[in-house]
């Protein structure tokens, strides 16, 4: 990626240029690593391609290509460095409504051990569904490949 594939006010395109000091656990030509400053739990890793893309729907085939590819490297040595670690939540925020803080696309790696207090919360909404509705849903959806 080039510098040119960034943006003046974006805080992780600083980063990436090393504009913002980062602890950077891996780098390379497509994505930049780095500890969250948040550190929900110890060894929080935010994962951010070297390319300004605002989040998931604006990236092509080619980038998403190009920047998945390391997540499982990066689990991996994550998990590795702490011995605690026996779980990680793999997380991304797409637009503002669902939680998307910096508008530059990221993957939080979040480690996860036995009573680490954290909780994440869903709903399971499956009473309020039968097959039609299931079917319509899918159908809606598969419409738009």
């Amino acid at each position: 990626m080039t510098k040119a594939e960034l943006i003046d006010d974006c805080l992780f395109c600083k980063i990436i240029r090393g504009e913002i000091p980062s602890y950077t656990v891996f780098e390379n030509d497509d994505v930049k690593a780095f500890l969250d400053i948040s550190q929900v739990n110890e060894g929080h890793v935010l994962m951010v391609p070297k390319k300004h893309l605002t989040n998931f729907f604006d990236y092509s085939a080619e980038d998403a290509s190009r920047f998945m590819q390391c997540v499982p490297e990066i689990a991996k040595a994550i998990k590795a460095s702490d011995p605690r670690i026996q779980a990680m939540n793999i997380t991304s925020n797409n637009g503002e409504i669902a939680g998307q803080v910096v508008m530059h696309s990221h993957i939080h790696f979040i480690p996860r051990w036995e009573g680490d207090g954290i909780k994440f919360f869903t709903r399971n909404n499956a009473d309020q569904y039968d097959e039609k509705k299931y079917q319509e849903v899918c159908d809606r959806i598969k419409a738009q490949f």
